[in-house]
């Protein structure tokens, strides 16, 4: 059972924006901090940016005031705002629900020079 469904990925020009989106069921959404991690090809999985249930948000040095990650509790989404995006941010994307530890199947983003 897929409990975390990822979308928005894709192949974007350097300095380009995506929007990736995460949908959780509503017990999911309400009791987890939500988080996105990135894996890049030959690296560990890291974290880009997470938002706590009350509504603290982290970041990443390596995207601070590029990315935005954000909560919508009527749709129970998860978003992360891409912006100026660059080659090193190609990876696959995965959303978490950190408490429960859930991933979801990842999103590829791919950033072209």
């Amino acid at each position: 059972q897929v409990q975390l469904v990822e979308s928005g990925g894709g192949l974007v020009q350097a300095g380009g924006s995506l929007r990736l989106s995460c949908a959780a069921s509503r017990r999911i959404f309400i009791s987890n901090t939500m988080g996105w991690y990135r894996q890049a090809p030959g690296k560990q999985r890291e974290l880009v940016a997470t938002f706590t249930r009350s509504g603290r948000t982290n970041y990443a040095d390596s995207v601070k005031g590029r990315f935005a990650i954000s909560r919508d509790s009527a749709e129970n989404t998860v978003y992360l705002q891409m912006n100026s995006l660059k080659p090193e941010d190609t990876a696959v994307y995965y959303c978490r629900a950190d408490d429960f530890g859930l991933w979801g199947q990842g999103t590829e983003v791919t950033v072209s020079s």
